[in-house]
């Protein structure tokens, strides 16, 4: 444990040695001061000339050197940087030395934080500060003490008072904090923030948790974001921002997760920090005042407030959301210019992409782009989830990263109104006649090519819906879901399945949010959508003979609206399109139509059903159960409930009277009479198993 600790505790005591120098030199101009104003007989009862005039010889002469320049930055002792030499031998930093880069400590704010922490160590330093101070009931530090005892001329002493105020780092940061009440901010009593004291003396911690300032916001080194936030309208409000022609600027249309990048890019035309509304009082405003930086706050869902002190402020405002926020309020009383953000093209999210990755080829880009419209946050994100999993797997490219790293940033934001689904099947697993896969492959095709005939050719502005959408109609069984699932395969995509029980609600309006969410969310993770047996939702409206009914047809009305407005691939399925209302119908760039499986196909599906490690007896017989009408979800079932007979009669393999079996339970579950004649020489397998039927 000593050797742990030792470098951190002997900086310790290279740095306070340095201090004890300085509190020397501050007891002893205190002794020098208290010579000069103490008269035993008279200063109880009052102040003589001779003190009044000594007073002012010190006020005078700290008032002349106000306007001084400040003194040059000390440098670190010879004794130190040996330290500090040794301590990169051994391939560890001091704890002083990471907090202060970690949270840009000046050494005077270094000293000012050892200070606070000296009474910790010993008791002693409280009756020195008392005496310091010059007065026994003040021995907690105070700014008063740090700044006699730091800073000597009149230029330092009022630099370092700023940087003890509420705006400097160490109070900002939470690495000291403000204790108790005090009459002036000179005599603000100071103590250190949790774990501060411990990490000072090498017992551990995490210097990245030791402070934290909820309202900074800082540019990721990593700059991925719309080329538009770099355009001429966005870079010239920046620079009208800085030089005071305007003070608001609100930039509309961004969704949540693209409005941190605007207020960024407007920042940094404006070459200025960025600071988030916290607390929603005049403390945010004076934090940004002191820092000379411009205030983001988000506006959605914000109401304008009589007491909100937007409007009597002078300090820079960014205001950003979905939709405009202007209250007249605060545009009567500050100068006020907007920009609407438009969401990124394909052009532009290609550039993205390119920034992110530039070692993807244009063809991965465009595909990329195509599928994803992610934020710079979510970009960024993936970026650094594939740089991990490149580094971590031993010498593969990046480029192998990018697909799993969009899962994993993108995937897992399920709910209860929606079932996650990874596609596991693919083309291979799907059984359909050739004009039915075609389209399959069709719709997958159309969702990449849709945003470049969409943005690139101008097709967007000759159509109001947005992005794919298909719907799949047939009888239970024949495919359709999964269907579904090898089209989000072949995209790369996650599946969002409705649970329509928990989305339509009785209540009068509640379908429609639960609606809106389900979409945002499909949304949020680039996810394809599929409504499964969706005539609950989309049936036909029909005349309003009742209240209920014209709820109802409004509910419909929403989904249209909604159903135009995505940009993603949403798939409906049902058993029978009559029942789906042909408005919707209309919207629909594919409709496909699921026959049941031909003999053919059922060979297939047979084949299919019994997975390679199933050990499968030799009698069973693929050419007269492929004779059997039954659909592909059906074969699945057979095959699997004639697994668990075999199992269940403990057979090393599954025969043919245990597929009979499961065929026959089958027929029973879809209510369809079953003549045993179909299975011709097989019928008497029937009689074994106890299920003979008329």
């Amino acid at each position: 444990m000593a050797d742990v600790n030792g470098p951190a505790v002997e900086h310790l005591r290279v740095r306070l040695a340095e201090l004890h120098h300085a509190l020397r030199g501050a007891v002893a101009r205190q002794a020098e001061a208290a010579a000069v104003l103490t008269r035993p007989d008279l200063t109880p009862f009052c102040v003589t000339d001779e003190q009044v005039d000594a007073l002012l010889d010190r006020v005078d002469a700290f008032a002349e050197g106000m306007t001084g320049p400040p003194s040059p930055a000390r440098q670190a002792p010879e004794s130190e940087q040996h330290l500090r030499r040794l301590a990169a031998a051994r391939g560890v930093t001091l704890p002083l030395d990471a907090l202060a880069t970690r949270y840009g400590l000046s050494r005077d704010e270094q000293d000012a934080l050892l200070l606070v922490a000296a009474p910790e160590l010993d008791p002693g330093y409280e009756r020195v500060y008392a005496y310091i101070v010059d007065n026994l009931n003040r021995r907690a530090p105070c700014v008063e003490l740090l700044v006699t005892v730091i800073a000597e001329a009149p230029a330092d002493r009022l630099a370092l008072r700023r940087a003890l105020g509420a705006a400097g780092r160490l109070r900002r940061y939470g690495l000291v904090r403000a204790a108790g009440d005090a009459p002036t901010e000179l005599a603000r009593e100071l103590a250190l923030g949790g774990g501060v004291f411990e990490y000072l003396l090498g017992w551990g911690g995490d210097v990245g948790i030791l402070g934290h300032d909820p309202g900074e916001v800082t540019r990721p080194e990593r700059w991925v974001a719309s080329p538009f936030l770099e355009a001429d309208r966005l870079t010239a409000l920046g620079r009208a921002l800085a030089d005071g022609d305007v003070d608001v600027v609100g930039l509309w249309g961004c969704p949540a997760d693209s409005q941190l990048d605007a207020a960024q890019a407007l920042a940094a035309a404006a070459g200025r920090p960025l600071r988030r509304v916290t607390t929603g009082d005049a403390d945010d405003l004076r934090t940004a005042a002191a820092l000379n930086a411009i205030l983001w706050l988000p506006t959605d869902g914000r109401e304008d407030r009589a007491d909100e002190p937007w409007a009597s402020s002078g300090v820079p405002l960014c205001l950003t959301g979905a939709t405009p926020w202007r209250p007249p309020r605060l545009l009567a009383a500050r100068t006020y210019a907007e920009l609407t953000i438009p969401p990124p093209g394909f052009p532009e999210r290609r550039a993205m992409w390119s920034s992110a990755f530039p070692v993807l080829g244009e063809d991965v880009l465009a595909d990329l782009a195509a599928r994803y419209r992610m934020s710079g946050g979510e970009l960024r994100a993936v970026a650094a989830v594939a740089d991990t999993g490149a580094r971590l797997s031993g010498g593969h490219p990046v480029t192998d990263h990018v697909e799993p790293a969009i899962a994993t940033v993108t995937r897992g934001r399920s709910s209860g109104a929606v079932q996650s689904i990874i596609p596991r099947r693919g083309l291979a697993d799907l059984v359909l006649p050739d004009a039915q896969l075609a389209q399959i492959e069709e719709i997958a095709s159309a969702f990449r090519a849709w945003p470049r005939i969409a943005e690139a050719w101008g097709f967007a502005r000759k159509t109001t819906t947005g992005g794919v959408k298909a719907m799949f109609t047939g009888e239970p069984g024949t495919g359709k879901t999964m269907s579904a699932e090898v089209v989000t395969g072949i995209l790369g995509l996650e599946l969002l399945k409705v649970d329509l029980a928990q989305v339509v609600s009785k209540w009068v309006g509640e379908t429609e949010k639960n609606m809106e969410a389900v979409f945002r969310q499909a949304e949020d993770s680039h996810a394809v959508l599929l409504f499964d047996e969706a005539d609950a939702l989309f049936g036909k409206r029909g005349e309003v003979k009742q209240g209920t009914d014209r709820y109802a047809n409004l509910e419909v009305g929403y989904l249209l609206q909604r159903l135009e407005a995505s940009d993603g691939l949403i798939i409906l399925t049902s058993n029978l399109k009559e029942n789906i209302d042909p408005a919707f119908t209309r919207r629909f760039h594919f409709v496909v139509h699921f026959p049941r499986p031909s003999v053919a196909e059922r060979r297939r599906l047979w084949h299919l059903a019994f997975p390679p490690e199933a050990p499968l007896a030799p009698d069973v017989d693929v050419d007269v159960l492929c004779r059997l009408d039954m659909t592909g979800a059906g074969i699945t079932a057979a095959a699997r409930t004639a697994a668990l007979a075999a199992a269940d009669a403990g057979s090393a393999a599954i025969g043919m009277r245990h597929v009979v079996r499961g065929v026959s339970r089958q027929f029973q579950r879809e209510a369809r009479l079953f003549r045993p004649a179909e299975l011709g020489r097989y019928a008497e397998l029937l009689t074994d198993n106890g299920s003979a039927h008329a």
